[in-house]
């Protein structure tokens, strides 16, 4: 049975309420926020149970809110299905691999992507005939990412970017997709044995802070300057990263 001391229990509920904020803010971050906290006290594969309930609580709204789904379903359906496929390996190469150097990974993804917020290029739109190669591709390698680290934002979150998609289809198709992962995700650890129940069972307490956090990052987003908070979260996930990424490489 996993047991958490009242420090560590803290810090879980304050992992999720930061990243619940985020969330609220931008449209995403919850799973990479949640893990790269958590992943400070604990291994990786019990970061990743711990935050699957919260991430499809807070997806599952996101996701199903608006008018964007059946748009959004048409066109990124086979970036949405490599998704899927690439989270389920994954899942499989996170039971054979060492937890550190995945967190070590995962340390690696938030600084690159930490930087490419912050120094925000301009990716061009690809043309209809490179999206149809494109999108499974970097779905592929999304899902990927998420089923070894946990964490769907990147390359999917710069790729919805760079397609230039309204704000409301890119907010909506992101938690699908955010959603179907997170579903892989947590399909695939189940059958590697991955998910206890004890850390399922503990994932609940982090829904309420995470929705609390994404009220509170609503009404942030409508008080203050969206770059001046986007930029001070960006640098606290990259020094987040780096620290992950010192432990294990350093």
């Amino acid at each position: 049975m996993t047991s958490f001391d009242p420090a560590e229990s803290a810090l879980v509920l304050g992992a999720f309420t930061i990243a619940g904020v985020v969330k609220g803010l931008a449209g995403f971050g919850l799973p990479t926020v949640t893990l790269g906290l958590l992943a400070l006290i604990r291994p990786l594969p019990e970061a990743m149970a711990l935050m699957i309930v919260p991430t499809l609580a807070t997806n599952v709204w996101q996701a199903l809110v608006g008018p964007a789904l059946l748009p959004v379903l048409r066109r990124l359906w086979p970036f949405l299905a490599a998704a899927v496929l690439g989270t389920l390996a994954g899942a499989g190469i996170l039971a054979r691999s060492d937890a550190q150097f995945l967190s070590g990974l995962l340390g690696l993804l938030l600084v690159a992507s930490a930087l490419l917020a912050l120094a925000g290029p301009q990716v061009p739109a690809p043309r209809t005939a490179q999206e149809r190669w494109l999108s499974p591709a970097v779905g592929g390698a999304a899902g990927l990412l998420t089923g070894m680290t946990g964490s769907f934002l990147f390359p999917a979150a710069p790729y919805l970017a760079a397609l230039k998609l309204p704000p409301q289809h890119f907010v909506q198709g992101f938690g699908i997709g955010a959603l179907l992962a997170t579903l892989a995700l947590a399909a695939g650890m189940a059958g590697q044995g991955l998910l206890p129940r004890d850390l399922g069972l503990a994932s609940l307490i982090g829904v309420a802070p995470a929705f609390l956090g994404m009220a509170v990052g609503t009404r942030l987003r409508r008080a203050m300057p969206d770059a001046r908070f986007r930029t001070v979260i960006q640098a606290a996930l990259g020094l987040v990263g780096l620290w992950l990424a010192f432990r294990t490489f350093g």
